[in-house]
């Protein structure tokens, strides 16, 4: 099945695509759920783009189960994120301008899993030992490492 980025993609190829991308930072006992991606050699949270007709909160949890086999409930808004971080090209040459909302949970359930489509495995990792992050995702991964207060609107 095509999805909406797909579909766009070939009518105006690599040029510039708006998206909103839907992410939870995911945190037990203390620590941060990241995923290896396969695309890039970096560490971020789970999420992904939201397809027309879904909200916000549906996007993070579809995206979020799909990338990590994790239900998450209970998700509360972390942030909203815009600015030039939002620009991104990927390996093949497709460029984006992403608005990202993220929420925020402790309340999961299910089996992680590990070597998906996007990514090689799911870590859980402490505020002082982050591994290389995702530099699309950095800003709001220190913002959990700071403790910033919710929401956070940049």
């Amino acid at each position: 099945m095509m999805n909406y980025i797909q579909t766009i993609r070939k009518l105006i190829g690599n040029e510039m695509l708006m998206t909103v991308g839907c992410g939870i930072i995911i945190e037990h006992e203390n620590q941060i759920l990241l995923q290896h991606r396969k695309d890039r050699d970096v560490w971020g949270i789970p999420g992904g783009v939201m397809e027309p007709g879904e909200t916000f909160l549906e996007t993070a949890v579809r995206e979020t189960f799909e990338e990590t086999g994790l239900i998450v409930e209970q998700l509360k808004l972390f942030g909203l994120y815009s600015g030039e971080e939002g620009f991104s090209e990927y390996p093949n040459g497709d460029k984006v301008f992403s608005v990202q909302i993220i929420f925020y949970s402790n309340c999961f359930s299910g089996e992680l899993t590990h070597n998906t489509e996007e990514s090689h495995e799911h870590r859980f990792f402490p505020r002082n030992n982050l591994p290389h992050l995702n530099s699309h995702q950095e800003r709001f991964i220190q913002d959990w490492v700071n403790q910033m207060t919710l929401p956070v609107i940049k």
